[in-house]
C-alpha cells in the first residue's frame, strides 16, 4: 500500500505537549478506515491500575465500553470528534467483527515469539497491537462456525488465548489504560482504506503451538 505521508503524520502526530493526539487518531480509524470506535472508560485518577467504572475488580481497567455501550461504536465523523473533544483522554475502543478486522490475541512474550515464527515462515502480517501484558494481531473478520471449526481441530487450546470477534472490542493506540499504553508493534501503513489484515486461518495454528510450547496456559489479564 502506498504511503501517504500526510495522512501518516496526522495519524502518528502529537499534541503541543508531546502527548499522542488521540482525537485525531480515532478520526482516522473512524472516517478513513471505516472501523467502528467508541470511546472507554478512563482509567481512575486515584490509581492508574484502577477502572473509572464502578467495578473495583475490573479486571481490564481504562479499556472497555461502559458510556456509551458497544452498540454506539459507529464511523460518523460528527460523534467522534464530540466524544473526543469532550473526553480527550478516553481510551479509543474498536468494535471487532462485521466489517471490521477481528483480533487474536495473546501474552507479550508467546507474541513475541510467535510473530518471529511467521516472520521465518514467510508469513505477510498486518497491524499487531501491543499492550504491557498482551499483544493482538488483526485479522479479517470470521464467523462463529469458522473460529469453532478452527478450533476443533487443535488437539489442545490454551486458555490464555483470546479471539476478538463479532460483539466484542479491543483498545486501539495511541490509548492509555489501566493496564499501560497500548501502541502499535506492528504498525499499519497509512493509506485512503483500511489496512490489510490476513485470514484467521493464517495465525491461529502458529499462535496454538508457541502458546502451547511455552507453557502459557492459563488466562492472563
Amino acid at each position: 500500500m502506498r504511503e501517504i505521508l500526510g495522512r501518516r503524520r496526522r495519524l502518528l502526530s502529537k499534541r503541543g505537549d508531546g502527548r499522542p493526539d488521540v482525537i485525531s487518531a480515532a478520526l482516522t480509524f473512524a472516517t478513513e478506515w471505516q472501523w467502528p470506535v467508541l470511546p472507554g472508560v478512563t482509567a481512575d485518577p486515584q490509581g492508574r491500575s484502577r477502572c473509572g467504572c464502578p467495578d473495583p475488580e475490573c479486571s481490564v481497567p481504562g479499556a472497555h465500553p461502559f458510556d456509551p455501550g458497544l452498540l454506539a461504536a459507529t464511523t460518523d465523523e460528527r460523534m467522534v470528534r464530540w466524544w473526543w473533544t469532550n473526553r480527550p483522554a478516553a481510551p479509543i475502543l474498536l468494535a471487532t467483527g462485521g466489517h471490521a478486522p477481528c483480533a487474536v490475541s495473546l501474552p507479550a512474550l508467546a507474541a513475541a515469539r510467535a510473530l518471529d515464527v511467521l516472520d521465518r515462515r514467510g508469513m505477510r502480517l498486518g497491524p499487531v497491537i501491543a499492550s504491557p501484558a498482551r499483544w493482538a494481531l488483526l485479522v479479517k473478520p470470521y464467523s462463529l462456525e469458522q473460529l469453532g471449526e478452527l478450533l476443533y481441530a487443535q488437539d489442545f487450546v490454551p486458555g490464555s488465548l483470546r479471539f476478538h470477534g463479532e460483539g466484542g472490542y479491543l483498545a486501539l493506540p495511541p490509548s492509555e489504560t489501566g493496564q499501560g499504553p497500548i501502541t502499535w508493534e506492528r504498525a499499519p501503513l497509512p493509506g485512503s482504506a483500511s489496512p490489510w489484515v490476513p485470514d484467521v486461518e493464517a495465525v491461529v495454528d502458529t499462535v496454538v503451538e508457541t502458546l502451547t510450547r511455552t507453557g502459557v496456559s492459563a488466562p492472563e489479564l
